[in-house]
């Protein structure tokens, strides 16, 4: 093994003992859960500095607070180093405790805005011309001062950090601990902190702060490790595996910031192909791959973002762009941009569906009356379907209608339908229907239910077509029955169909996806 590929393996498996989320066979000890690596990774477990738990943390909310207040550039900077410090050193406990005094004591001084709108309500508009003069003055007082009481004090820790070096990455593992916080319980003023955070990382990472570049083979080890290490659609198996993701026919973008350096903010994987891919078999697995000047397709196969801070940032949409725009320049015989994209809330919506929908026919059945259906109910199944589902009711899988066999046989854990030659002809067109309706007609607030359909559409895509069985991985099958969709790219209409999606929510899609319905 060259040096190279050893410190690629040592580096993978230096990395912290908690079990991954997804199985990597050649490297166990890689997460695939980068928001707990974030929030684990930069804890300080044993800090004789500050002494007890309890004077670390009054340490730290008094650097907190001198990092708001310094004036001086000379003490400042130091500040905010001790800052920095002294929060890898809280416990997640303390974070949380931290953080709720940033958003609740350094937020908007709400006295100070009333106050301010009082006065503006109190001015009289002026009768004449001659009166404009005098008022307009207080006006634009009153009403620059009430813009600056409309900042949150903690704008200031955020900008200062901003600027100061390493600063972004750490407010990005910040928001990553507000986001952990959230999860577990939606409290208003984190959820205004959070959304004030996201909203500035989103304008200090606009594009022209982002460099764009190619990742290779020739890198550093320590950059493909982390390739590796958060890949979070398809796992990298092994070396081979990365060194043929890196290799002719495919190619690996990575968006990177110089406050964060050596380490992509989100990276594109793009295979170079005849045609649109229908299987990731064909993408991960075929060799070899044809000559890159037979190539016809560029074909986006995962996207993956590794700084769990910036979620709900859409780094992704401004990636995709630039890679079109340079892939068309470096190969102008490629024509068709596409993904093989997973569907990750198929099977979760349809086992919900399923599950409520066998409730309500359970519990209609049981008051044997002639009253009307509830609201909720629903016809999941086409009448073909449910007597083409009853055919294979059996020990294992039995149900007294249609969709409570299709939940028996969809809920056993070990996925045995997945690979049955004879429920496999009967659950195919049930599925791939039942798909298309999820991905074209269940939605929230107007827009896609699915997480990756709406990114897709939103950054100007099409539901080109889905595919049965095209990844068989266990994930793949858990996740979305085995199907996944191809969204396409059509420059000429990129713009408009953006446009549609964002003001209606309309979702344009092939006439074949349309027959599926």
């Amino acid at each position: 093994m060259s040096k190279k590929n050893l410190a690629i393996l040592l580096r993978a498996r230096m990395r912290s003992n908690n079990p991954s989320k997804f199985s990597l066979s050649q490297f166990p000890e890689i997460q695939s859960n980068p928001q707990e690596n974030h929030s684990r990774d930069h804890i300080v477990q044993n800090s004789n500095d500050f002494g007890t738990t309890g004077r670390v943390y009054d340490v730290v909310r008094e650097t907190m607070h001198s990092a708001i207040s310094a004036s001086k550039t000379g003490v400042l900077d130091i500040t905010l180093n001790d800052f920095q410090e002294g929060y890898f050193s809280l416990s997640l406990e303390d974070r949380e405790k931290l953080l709720l005094v940033l958003a609740k004591e350094y937020d908007v001084n709400r006295e100070q805005v009333r106050e301010l709108v009082k006065q503006y309500l109190g001015l009289e508009t002026p009768a004449s011309d001659d009166d404009k003069g005098a008022l307009s003055s207080v006006f634009y007082r009153i009403e620059r001062n009430l813009r600056h009481a409309l900042r949150p004090t903690y704008e200031v820790l955020f900008e200062r950090l901003n600027t100061h070096p390493g600063g972004l990455r750490f407010l990005s593992i910040l928001r990553a601990d507000l986001l952990s916080i959230l999860s577990k319980e939606n409290t208003p003023s984190l959820r205004t902190l959070d959304s004030f955070l996201k909203e500035k990382l989103g304008m200090w990472l606009s594009p022209a702060t982002l460099e764009l570049h190619q990742i290779t083979w020739d890198d550093p080890a320590s950059l493909l490790e982390k390739i590796v290490a958060y890949e979070a659609v398809h796992p990298i198996s092994n070396l081979l595996d990365l060194k043929r993701r890196l290799g002719i026919g495919r190619r690996c973008f990575g968006y990177f910031h110089p406050s964060v350096p050596g380490e992509p903010l989100i990276f594109i994987e793009v295979a170079l192909m005849e045609t649109v891919a229908q299987t990731i078999q064909e993408v991960l697995w075929d060799n070899p791959p044809i000559p890159e000047n037979q190539a016809t397709c560029a074909l986006f196969y995962s996207i993956s973002s590794t700084q769990p801070g910036l979620a709900g940032i859409n780094l992704g949409k401004f990636l995709i762009k630039r890679v079109i725009t340079l892939v068309k320049k470096d190969m102008p015989h490629v024509s068709t941009f596409a993904t093989l994209s997973p569907i990750p809330g198929f099977m979760q919506w349809l086992l919900s569906k399923l599950s409520s929908q066998s409730r309500f026919a359970e519990d209609e059945r049981g008051t044997q009356s002639n009253s009307p259906s509830s609201t909720f109910s629903e016809k999941v199944l086409l009448p073909e379907e449910e007597h083409a589902l009853m055919t294979l009711s059996d020990e294992s899988s039995s149900g007294s209608n249609g969709m409570e066999v299709l939940l028996n046989l969809l809920s056993v854990k070990n996925c045995d339908w997945a690979t049955s030659p004879r429920l496999l002809p009967v659950l195919e067109p049930i599925l791939m229907r039942l798909c298309a309706r999820y991905l074209l007609q269940e939605k929230k607030r107007g827009k896609a239910l699915d997480s990756v359909a709406n990114f897709h559409l939103q950054n100007g895509a099409m539901v080109e077509r889905i595919n049965w069985m095209a990844d068989r991985s266990e994930k793949g099958i858990r996740q979305s029955g085995g199907i996944m969709v191809n969204y396409v790219y059509r420059l000429e209409n990129i713009e408009d169909y953006a446009q549609s999606y964002f003001g209606s929510g309309k979702i344009h899609a092939s006439p074949g996806i349309h027959s599926r319905l």
